[in-house]
């Protein structure tokens, strides 16, 4: 039985997500989870509030509250919408938690001791009209390097440039909105990530099976201009961890807090001991699966974000790991996403367009959504929602193809057989052309979720229902009871177990209308089918009690469609 370690990238504290969160990281994660421990794989799947830096400071003021109920408040909420979309974390923990506060003070005292940790006196971005120092993300101007005129005071959306606030052209204060800025001198810690630099090229140079999206982003910021650079890690501010070097003070320190990107990432791995300690185990639970030395050797973790978090995950955060010098398990595999667009735009939780988790699922079961955003992940390219298509792709995948295959045998074996597998009659050629075509399609999509194929599993998911469909149009068994009743009966008992088949198959995309499949053909054995397909489809025998099930998928109207592209064209309040 392989381990698979399953991290999604922590999504920010300060609101409710939309789908191009969703579909960027927790979603295929999940897909890639649920799928591994069908295959009968042990599976640890972590993800967790990030709740640290001014974003939730400054949304827990806009919402009248003390920081620490806000980010309590709204772990709450993404942990119930988490559950609406079915994603199955073994925890869902919190960046503001006792063991990531342990972790991240264990790691800067270890990276001090390695000499990777330099003070820095320097001048930053102070507002007057705020009140406070800036950091970075709070800053935006003009990029010098391609004119983008929004760039963060830390990157440019646009060209991904690596910036300082300073290098920004005509930079404003976006809390204020204010251009009264001047620059303040204060003093901080850097990790010094250019000494890891040829360490961490070598690192990245032997994942020669990581996609092409996730390597070039990382070989970017190794490469361009000056190549890497060092990067602060610690801030003004009073919502964060206390900088310590382990569980010493740090003189000179006092009253500053550790930079979230450097205490998010360690996250995880607190994440891990949390979920020990939720579980009443001890550090030897969490251990095996973090530490190479206390059995995590044998383990493999893999990673999903979008393509903003690839630098952190590929850089910063593995220099933290291997600077420390301790046997840490370093990831193996990253897996990135482009952005999901919405309807000619793009989705923005800062502007409120687009449709966001919450109200998605006030307006259609989980399922609708995961096997949209799923068969679309924006994997090679940027991909873009809209109205029409995902319509579409719910009538036709869904209604027409799953949901009408499934109605349509257990309504005809109820109307001529009652509600139990009928017996009677051999497979013949027709049968065995079926059941060898599906051995193909289900190796092909076995192959693409190993490979974290989304999109092409989906295809390959859907290319297995169809046959379904054609083997029974084709087989007609309406037509064959007419004329043979006993092989009309064996095509239908065929058809009971297709329905259990892609139960199986189905969960990872859409676990409710799986268990739904699962619960209609009383089926406790819900195992992955292994070896021979044949045999495996014969697992409901002749007698076996089963119920027609309510409609699986109901299908999407225009008018419906036309209402809800209103309703989610304007600004979320």
């Amino acid at each position: 039985m392989a381990r698979h370690l399953i991290t999604s990238a922590i999504p920010y504290i300060n609101g409710i997500k939309h789908l191009g969160n969703l579909v960027g990281s927790q979603l295929p994660a999940d897909l890639y989870a649920r799928y591994q421990r069908g295959r009968g794989n042990e599976v640890l799947f972590l993800c967790a509030t990030d709740e640290h830096g001014t974003p939730a400071e400054l949304a827990a003021a806009k919402a009248g509250k003390p920081v620490a109920d806000y980010c309590a408040e709204m772990h709450t909420v993404q942990a119930e919408i988490a559950r609406g979309f079915r994603l199955s974390f073994d925890h869902f923990g919190r960046s503001s938690s006792p063991q990531n506060h342990k972790l991240t003070q264990h790691f800067a005292g270890r990276l001090a001791e390695a000499g990777l940790i330099r003070e820095v006196s320097e001048t930053q971005i102070y507002s007057k009209a705020d009140g406070r120092f800036l950091p970075d993300r709070y800053i935006e101007g003009t990029c010098p390097n391609c004119g983008f005129e929004s760039a963060r005071g830390d990157q440019c959306d646009n060209c991904t440039k690596q910036l300082d606030p300073v290098d920004l052209i005509n930079p404003r204060s976006t809390i204020s909105g204010s251009t009264d800025l001047e620059q303040r001198a204060t003093k901080h810690l850097y990790l010094r990530q250019s000494e890891m630099r040829q360490q961490l090229q070598d690192w990245i140079d032997s994942k020669a099976d990581w996609p092409i999206l996730t390597t070039s982003i990382a070989k970017k910021w190794l490469n361009d201009g000056d190549g890497l650079q060092d990067r602060g890690i610690t801030r003004d501010l009073d919502w964060g961890i206390p900088v310590k070097k382990g569980d010493q003070d740090w003189p000179g320190m006092e009253g500053k807090v550790f930079y979230v990107w450097f205490d998010a990432p360690i996250e995880y791995i607190a994440c891990g001991a949390e979920w020990a300690r939720a579980q009443g185990l001890d550090d030897s639970a969490w251990e095996r699966w973090w530490r190479t030395d206390k059995g995590a050797e044998d383990v493999t973790y893999t990673q999903f974000m979008g393509k903003d978090n690839v630098p952190f995950h590929t850089l910063s955060f593995p220099a933290t790991i291997l600077g420390s010098g301790e046997p840490w398990k370093l990831v193996d595999y990253i897996k990135s996403f482009n952005y999901l667009n919405y309807d000619g735009g793009q989705f923005s939780t800062s502007r409120g367009r687009g449709v966001f988790m919450d109200q998605a699922l006030a307006i259609l079961p989980a399922d609708y959504w995961r096997w949209w955003l799923l068969s679309h992940a924006p994997e090679s390219s940027d991909a873009e929602f809209t109205w029409e298509n995902f319509q579409a792709s719910v009538n036709k995948d869904l209604a027409d193809v799953l949901g009408n295959f499934v109605s349509r045998i257990t309504k005809f074996c109820r109307s001529k057989f009652g509600e139990t597998v009928p017996a009677g009659g051999e497979i013949g050629p027709q049968e065995t052309a079926l059941i060898d075509a599906l051995t193909t399609r289900l190796r092909a999509y076995e192959t693409f979720m190993d490979e974290m194929e989304v999109r092409k599993s989906a295809q390959e998911l859907r290319a297995i229902w169809v046959l379904g469909n054609e083997y029974l149009q084709s087989a007609a068994p309406w037509v064959t009871i007419k004329e043979d009743a006993d092989r009309a009966a064996m095509q239908t008992r065929l058809g009971l177990n297709l329905i259990r088949l892609y139960a199986v198959l189905s969960a990872p995309f859409i676990p409710d209308a799986s268990a739904a499949m699962l619960g209609a053909m009383q089926a406790q054995d819900a195992t992955w089918p292994e070896g021979d397909l044949g045999a495996w489809l014969t697992a409901l025998p002749a007698g076996h009690a089963f119920t027609v099930p309510e409609v699986l998928f109901t299908k999407i109207t225009d008018e419906q469609r036309e209402e809800w592209q209103t309703r989610f064209a304007g600004i979320r309040t």
